[in-house]
């Protein structure tokens, strides 16, 4: 279905370039979703900033009920959640800005469902490939950052940052441990979308290699 969304969205300008960050608990993607975009418009680029779940008004609501740990909500009914914001998030934003030709930055996509529900939540890899498929054609990212820390990095910066209040943070060390190691095998399948980078050196220096990552994509 997205592959039609964007056809009705778009017109005859190129197509846009979509990036997404990926990684676990506090490893700084927000932060390097910011510096790139600043680095991105500096240069000329039309530029979206967009996050998942979220996106839009009513993808917002459904990151809620997603993240509060008060509702009790299985990995698939965490999926089936996430698919419905995604496609509302696609239709509204990502779709019609890359039909006009710019560069759309989103902290999580598919990879995360992957890695959360899939790797660390025990749903099947093809269900949730196989529901994208289905809802979304074939749109991808086309290219994709996963910031890489120890666990323990990790959730001591998401700790530092402010108390575990959602259903990922507050989870136990074992689901950590399997959602990084998620993330890294995602990457290993798919290493021409997929770069991980270290998220333990300073910001600048991250920050400078994703820039010319994105360079280099946009030149080619």
């Amino acid at each position: 279905m997205a592959t039609r969304i964007a056809a009705d969205a778009g017109s005859d300008t190129a197509p846009g370039l979509f990036i997404t960050f990926e990684g676990g608990e506090g490893v700084g993607k927000s932060t390097q979703v910011a510096l790139l975009a600043e680095y991105l418009a500096t240069s000329g680029r039309a530029v979206t900033v967009t996050r998942e779940p979220g996106g839009t008004a009513t993808a917002e609501t459904l990151r809620g009920l997603l993240l509060d740990p008060a509702h009790d909500l299985d990995a698939m009914e965490q999926v089936l959640l996430l698919n419905a914001a995604r496609h509302n998030h696609v239709r509204k934003v990502i779709a019609p800005a890359l039909a006009d030709g710019g560069v759309v930055i989103c902290d999580r996509f598919l990879d995360s469902t992957r890695a959360y529900q899939g790797a660390a939540g025990g749903i099947d890899a093809r269900a949730i490939t196989d529901l994208h498929e289905l809802v979304f054609g074939d749109l991808m990212p086309d290219l994709t950052l996963i910031l890489d820390a120890p666990i323990e990095t990790g959730l001591r910066r998401a700790a530092d940052r402010a108390a575990a209040t959602d259903r990922f943070e507050m989870a136990d060390r074992h689901f950590h441990e399997r959602l990084r190691q998620g993330f890294l095998a995602i990457a290993a399948a798919d290493p021409e979308r997929c770069h991980v980078l270290s998220a333990e050196g300073a910001v600048t220096d991250i920050a400078a290699a994703i820039a010319a990552l994105v360079a280099s994509r946009l030149r080619s």
